[in-house]
């Protein structure tokens, strides 16, 4: 149960980390364009929301490598319950309301389950018996 609780918080955690990574990429390239004088970049904010419609999946797909691909799929379904739960146009808040809740449930909820079940017995052996 443990790991479990870890494994889950874990890919919510990288999931937030590399959505920041990739907002504060475009938001640099923007001040970049902008002082420049250019047009500014669009930021994907369909392909970042969490669990997109499938054309924005797609388009997702495309634009992250399959390991990054995995990680946001995963993300989706443990955060799923909570991604009704944003409702603003805001992507940021769109991520980190069901990131920070997939937070608090599956690991801090998750570990506070796994410390109050029973630990199973292990029969200690003495070093002199045989095996």
């Amino acid at each position: 149960m443990r790991i479990c609780a870890v494994v889950a918080a874990a890919i919510v955690a990288l999931s937030l980390v590399l959505f920041a990574l990739d907002e504060s990429s475009t938001g640099s390239e923007n001040q970049v364009r902008s002082v420049e004088g250019t047009a500014k970049v669009q930021s994907d904010a369909d392909v970042q929301q969490p669990n997109p419609a499938p054309a924005a999946e797609r388009e997702r797909e495309n634009a992250h490598s399959s390991a990054r691909e995995y990680v946001d799929d995963t993300n989706d379904v443990i955060v799923s319950p909570f991604t009704g739960l944003a409702g603003s146009s805001d992507v940021w808040v769109r991520r980190l309301v069901p990131g920070a809740l997939g937070l608090l449930l599956y690991g801090l909820g998750g570990l506070m389950l796994a410390n109050w079940l029973p630990a199973s017995r292990r029969e200690s052996q003495d070093w002199r018996t045989a095996a």
